[in-house]
């Protein structure tokens, strides 16, 4: 299988391409990722871009994302495959004068294969991009499912035989860490942990994600979030709430944010009552958090 990528640069100037600032490390992961054809385990608080990434990659090779959305109680049916039934029940009565055999033949058989996330991944001919999205809230049978798949890249249906990949796909699974992962899928995966981005690097996904939004709000909206977040809230303020933050101070012509301002528009930036009441008691208290930033 031909590389997706020629070197570390080339993933990071990617994804810079496509509006998502990477760092080396970052770079690094999915460059190895591919050359080693693994996994990728990134782990992380709720909103730090974790899904971001593994849509970010895709945009960038021109591949198609499919996801699987992880929930408590998915099984193999919603994540592998299953039968129409209901097809098969109309072809069967359809065919009352057909011996058994041949019945059998016809209704099991691809043309009643419902596809799932993951079978439509290693059977797709096109170049896709695999995202498994919060495998941390599937049970440890499904766990084992997915662990199973992504070592062999291959899904044993009784009654079609073994179905082998056409390809290996980019695979990303997100966790935000509810439970312990297995040891097995994490040897099987390379890790990466995906933190809240620092000042800097805030200021400059804003600054990208924002348009015509001043150096100096970007500055503000970034201190401002990094303060908040050292609160002891109930939800940290993810990276797109900033952006949502920001983009509605920009709508609302907003210059240079003080407490009124950051009090009147906490509910973009947090969502749980109590959060906004401790946002907006430092908002009153802390007047450096304000102070227009450093030239």
């Amino acid at each position: 299988m031909s590389e997706r990528f020629t070197d570390v640069e080339s993933v990071r100037d990617g994804l810079k391409q496509v509006d998502y600032l990477a760092d080396d490390g970052l770079a690094s992961v999915v460059y190895l990722a591919d050359r080693l054809e693994k996994p990728i385990l990134v782990e992380g608080p709720a909103g730090t871009g974790k899904t971001q990434l593994a849509k970010s990659v895709a945009e960038m090779l021109g591949a198609r994302l499919i996801r699987l959305q992880c929930y408590e109680g998915l099984d193999e049916s919603k994540a592998l495959y299953e039968w129409n039934y209901k097809k098969q029940l109309l072809r069967i009565q359809s065919e009352q004068q057909a011996d058994w055999d041949t019945i059998e033949d016809d209704i099991f058989s691809d043309e009643f294969l419902l596809t799932r996330p993951l079978l439509e991944a290693i059977t797709a001919d096109d170049p896709v991009v695999l995202l498994i999205d919060e495998v941390d809230r599937v049970e440890v049978e499904t766990e084992a499912l997915l662990l199973e798949i992504l070592s062999d890249y291959q899904v044993s249906i009784p009654e079609l035989g073994t179905i082998e990949s056409k390809q290996i796909p980019l695979v990303f699974l997100t966790s935000n860490n509810t439970r312990e992962l297995s040891e097995a899928l994490k040897r099987r995966a390379l890790y990466m942990y995906l933190d809240y981005p620092d000042l800097d690097r805030e200021r400059e996904i804003v600054l990208t994600k924002v348009p015509d939004i001043s150096q100096n709000l970007a500055d503000q909206v970034a201190r401002i979030v990094r303060s908040v977040r050292q609160l002891d809230l109930r939800k940290a303020p993810s990276v797109s709430e900033t952006l949502d933050w920001a983009r509605t101070l920009v709508l609302l012509g907003v210059e240079h944010v003080d407490a009124e301002t950051a009090t009147e528009t906490a509910n973009i930036l947090l969502k749980y009552r109590s959060d906004i009441e401790k946002a907006t008691k430092e908002f009153a208290t802390s007047e450096d958090t304000f102070d227009a930033s450093p030239a």
